[in-house]
């Protein structure tokens, strides 16, 4: 890794000195004599420090440079309770002779809480401060404590589900330290990073890695898989921290870890500072929905037979399966059977890589698509915009007891497509949200399924369904569209 005029310099001798052989280290030094007779002493490998600078090489400087913008994120989802559940959890606590969990405050019956706890960084002098989405989930209030033991009352700005993050901001900031946010797209597998964040909720803690790989896309944490793998210890507690190089700049958010016990294995994931920039823009202009570009074709991964049938010498890329009419790769001339390679110069490799890279192109101008269409390379400008929405949602919660209760239902259209990850039909239903341990969800709806007909009758909009589950039918026969087959389920009324 390079190194920087703002680095100290016993940091860059220790990248010097960690990326030099020994014999390189040892190469100033006066020649020892050498033995009389051979020996198995591997002390010999082993250098000796030759000075107190080489004693002292410590990442403490930019631990305190980096530190005071990691914060500590408490999270709550505070439900008042009806007055028979009151009842109910007073007789709980005098028949157990404990305080039941969701009591209120000093035992007093009438809130039910649910708490979470992570990490976050602030990037704005303003107070924004970006997390995990998984921290704040289902979440109506939030503090944040710093690292100083100062903690702010904050609000919710911006959840972004899709790339699983979230902006919230302090109010009456004062004397805060935001964090560089730096480039991730220059990070090499072997740079030293850091993860500043609150492990287990034991307090701030620092932990020291390398990037173990980059561009990680089978995680599955996120619709936008393309994670930094490092194995800085990453604990739970952990999410939504940073993830510091040398230089003391954010280049990405800690999200997930792979573990079966809990704890770290040395296999940790964080979203790339790229896509953090790119949402944490999104907050700085007043915005509270990320919109990204909307492609409208449907890309497939490159196998070995593929590639060999197009006359490329490896897997890589990503064919184009199918275009939506009158979508911008439709009108930019794509065509089905196309190979993309690589978007504005930057290469993919595989759906998940390409769909991180288009994502970040924002919704205005062009991005150059370079192809493979047949033995011929080329490049293709497509424009820039987000999906439309060709017609109202008309979103519909259903709570009327019958198998849809507890779903979300919206009119589709290109926008639904996207946000969905799914191709659906331009009129139709799909499902948004199934709530857990609802009737719904024991039918098996799942989010992106398409209502096609109940009972036989077809399904265009959220009204058609509506009308329907207001009656009082004795059966439900449900025709559902998953995958691109068409099930048909029947229920009791």
């Amino acid at each position: 890794m390079p190194s920087s005029p703002l680095l100290p310099a016993c940091l860059v001798s220790a990248l010097l000195l960690a990326a030099a052989p020994v014999g390189a280290q040892m190469a100033n030094t006066p020649a020892e004599p050498a033995p009389e007779k051979a020996t198995s002493d591997k002390s010999s490998d082993k250098a000796v420090p030759l000075s107190k600078g080489e004693i002292q090489l410590s990442f403490a400087p930019v631990v305190k440079r980096a530190a005071p913008s990691v914060v500590n994120v408490y999270a709550s989802h505070v439900e008042k309770r009806s007055a028979r559940s009151n009842a109910m959890e007073e007789f709980m606590r005098r028949f157990f002779g404990e305080d039941r969990p969701g009591r209120g405050p000093g035992g007093m019956p009438g809130e039910r809480a649910q708490r979470s706890l992570g990490s976050g960084v602030i990037v704005d002098a303003s107070g924004l401060v970006i997390t995990n989405n998984h921290v704040i989930e289902n979440m109506n209030e939030v503090k944040v404590a710093l690292a100083d033991k100062r903690e702010f009352e904050a609000q919710f700005v911006l959840r972004d589900p899709r790339t699983d993050l979230a902006v919230l901001k302090i109010k009456s900031p004062a004397d805060i330290a935001p964090m560089p946010i730096g480039d991730s797209d220059h990070l090499e597998v072997g740079d030293f990073v850091m993860a500043i964040g609150n492990p287990f909720g034991v307090g701030q803690t620092v932990t020291q890695g390398i990037v173990s790989a980059l561009a990680r896309t089978q995680v599955g944490s996120s619709d936008y898989q393309f994670f930094i793998q490092t194995d800085a210890a990453i604990n739970p507690g952990n999410s939504g921290g940073a993830l510091v190089d040398l230089k003391g700049h954010l280049v990405g958010i800690n999200t997930a870890i792979y573990s079966q016990s809990g704890g770290s294995h040395g296999i940790g994931f964080a979203i790339p500072a790229s896509m953090v920039r790119a949402v944490v823009e999104t907050a700085k202009n007043g915005g509270s929905l990320v919109r990204r570009p909307w492609l409208g074709a449907r890309v497939q991964t490159v196998t070995p037979d593929i590639a060999e049938s197009v006359g490329l010498d490896r897997p890589t890329g990503v064919l184009v399966a199918s275009m939506q009419a009158k979508s911008p790769a439709e009108e930019a001339g794509l065509k089905r059977g196309d190979v993309i390679l690589s978007v504005d110069g930057q290469t993919v490799d595989d759906p998940e890589a390409f769909g991180y890279r288009y994502a970040l192109k924002g919704i205005s101008g062009t991005a150059d698509l370079g192809i493979l269409r047949g033995s011929k390379r080329q490049t293709i400008p497509v424009k820039l915009g987000p999906a439309p929405e060709t017609r109202p949602r008309d979103s519909l919660k259903v709570r009327t007891r019958t198998p849809f209760a507890g779903a979300t239902f919206v009119n589709t259209s290109p926008a639904v497509s996207e946000e969905l990850q799914a191709d659906l039909p331009d009129e139709g239903v799909a499902v948004t949200a199934v709530d857990d341990g609802s009737l719904a969800g024991r039918a098996g709806f799942r989010k992106g399924d398409v209502i096609v007909a109940v009972n036989g009758m077809p399904i265009a909009s959220t009204k058609d369904l509506d009308r329907l589950t207001q009656r009082n039918l004795g059966l439900w026969e449900v025709a559902i569209k998953r995958g691109g087959e068409v099930l048909t389920s029947v229920f009791g009324g």
